[in-house]
């Protein structure tokens, strides 16, 4: 479900606050760690950059989390910014019946 008030927390946040700080592990160690520029993982952390499923996937392996839990961060994250800005569509009449 997502929040009404506030968006929902970004999966770069979660990262940082629930899984690098308390595994007192930088994003430079893990980036490396993963293979990736140190740039890409920053990216994600700071919410310029969205997961994709590449990266919930490595996430997942290095973190033992699955893939879902990154993507459904993302997913929600997507979700909660884009109604913000959509303008309601009706449905098509066939679809209605």
């Amino acid at each position: 479900m997502l929040p009404k008030k506030r968006p929902p927390t970004h999966p770069g946040e979660m990262l940082l606050r629930e899984f690098l700080e308390p595994m007192g592990i930088t994003q430079v160690e893990f980036a490396r760690h993963l293979g990736w520029p140190y740039a890409r993982l920053n990216e994600i952390v700071n919410g310029k950059r969205g997961v994709t499923a590449a990266s919930a996937l490595s996430f997942g392996e290095a973190l033992k989390t699955g893939p879902e839990f990154w993507l459904n961060l993302q997913r929600d994250w997507d979700l909660w910014h884009e109604q913000k800005k959509h303008k309601p569509v009706s449905p098509l009449a066939a679809a209605a019946s």
